[in-house]
């Protein structure tokens, strides 16, 4: 049973994970990457429910699709020039 992402609640990492289905480390790339947006309050981040939304949209997933192939090609390209 999934639950429902409320837009104007205010999420922890962890709790955005299980919703996600993602793991912490996955977590912490998304956060460092900007393709989830928090704020951090003392030295903990806190999630907007309509930024999850946001997320798992499609136009934002064609974003993620393709920001990860443009890393895959600049990793290529590196990867080539050894």
């Amino acid at each position: 049973m999934s639950e429902e992402i409320k837009p104007h609640a205010v999420y922890t990492t962890s709790e955005a994970e299980k919703i996600l289905k993602v793991s912490n480390s996955t977590m912490k790339r998304m956060l460092k990457s900007g393709l989830l947006k928090a704020n951090k309050v003392g030295k903990q981040y806190r999630i907007l429910g309509l930024e999850i939304l946001r997320l798992v949209s499609p136009k934002v997933e064609n974003k993620a699709i393709k920001a990860y192939l443009g890393l895959k090609k600049k990793v290529v390209n590196e990867i080539e020039k050894w």
